[in-house]
């Protein structure tokens, strides 16, 4: 029973790992993303905010760019984790009814079916916030120790 209780404990120390490496990789993917549409100048993405029906072009070119690049890093560091992902659910939301929805599943891309994944990730994330790995993590214990101090 013992080394039952013990598995289970390890277990759950190295999920707790793989969701701050999955949240790291998230993060960076997003700053590479970000960071292509910036160094283009906006022109890929100008194609793909042009099918949405109601959309400032430019405006939301750098609204897009500046979401992936900076919620992206901030996943990376686990700072402010919550909002940077909140951040870009709208952005994907948006890229799967305006962009990929047309393509439907099943493409030799798979650009619907990998931004749904990239959507139900961030929102994990939204729900979950940081784990270990983070300096939110580090700034509430922190936080929770000037407290108890304090009391």
């Amino acid at each position: 029973m013992e080394n039952l209780r013990d598995f289970w404990s390890s277990a759950n120390l190295r999920r707790e790992v793989c969701l701050d490496l999955l949240r790291i990789y998230l993060g960076f993917g997003l700053m590479m993303k970000g960071g292509h549409f910036i160094a283009s100048g906006g022109g890929e993405i100008v194609g793909m905010v042009q099918k949405m029906p109601f959309a400032p072009t430019m405006a939301l070119t750098h609204l897009i760019a500046v979401a992936h690049f900076g919620g992206g890093m901030l996943l990376v560091l686990g700072m402010l984790t919550r909002l940077a992902a909140l951040a870009n659910v709208p952005i994907l939301l948006g890229a799967i009814l305006f962009v990929h929805l047309g393509e439907g599943l099943f493409t030799k891309a798979a650009t619907l079916e990998f931004t749904i994944l990239l959507l139900f990730l961030l929102v994990l994330i939204v729900v979950n916030g940081a784990g270990r790995l983070s300096i939110d993590h580090f700034m509430s214990k922190k936080v929770h120790a000037s407290r108890a101090e304090s009391s």
